[in-house]
């Protein structure tokens, strides 16, 4: 059987995983892990490019979309994190705490006015 399979690696990609493992001391569970994380990507993009092909847009976009979702932004993550203060600290009425309330409410303020 002389078929390549699709996602065989080029020579160039083998290479500098192997460079990567021997000089640069990339644990081999770092390099496996590349190697998959690669594999699927591949294999996600033919797949949307199949239903492109079929003009299934929408499917596609939808398929990409919840397959490799984009990490929140510094500022979704910012906001985040200070909900996560405000309901550790919104049951305290001490006068500190009570600041801090308002420090909180400056910092939300700030962080919502930034653009994404």
């Amino acid at each position: 059987m002389t078929e390549q399979h699709p996602l065989t690696l080029s020579p160039e990609l083998v290479q500098l995983w192997k460079a990567q493992y021997y000089d640069y001391n990339k644990t081999f569970s770092e390099l496996v892990t590349e190697v998959a994380q690669y594999g699927a990507d591949q294999e996600l993009e033919a797949c949307v490019q199949t239903l492109k092909d079929q003009s299934w847009y929408n499917v596609a976009d939808d398929l990409h979309a919840a397959r490799r979702p984009k990490p929140p932004s510094l500022k979704e993550q910012a906001l985040e994190d200070l909900a996560s203060i405000e309901a550790n600290c919104g049951h305290l009425t001490r006068p500190e705490t009570l600041l801090q309330s308002r420090r909180v409410a400056n910092i939300r303020r700030a962080l919502e006015a930034l653009p994404e």
